[in-house]
């Protein structure tokens, strides 16, 4: 997943303004911190989104993203 790829299944799932708050100040756990930071250390942006999904409860049938296809790892 790019980073790109990455905000834009932000945005979709959580909205524009949401999407933003949440990179910005939501702590997860799993990554000792927020997903603005993680990125920002190198870890992948999968790692982060799947990160985000299991913190936010996101059905798994959404968890490659509104509109992305399925990755291929």
């Amino acid at each position: 997943m790019r980073l790109s790829e990455f905000q834009r299944a932000m945005r979709e799932e959580f909205g524009d303004a949401y999407a933003g708050v949440l990179m910005r100040d939501h702590w997860l756990v799993a990554l000792d911190g927020t997903a603005d930071a993680a990125i920002e250390r190198g870890v992948p942006a999968r790692d982060v989104w799947v990160a985000v999904c299991e913190d936010l409860d996101v059905p798994p049938s959404r968890r490659y993203g509104r509109g992305l296809r399925d990755p291929q790892r």
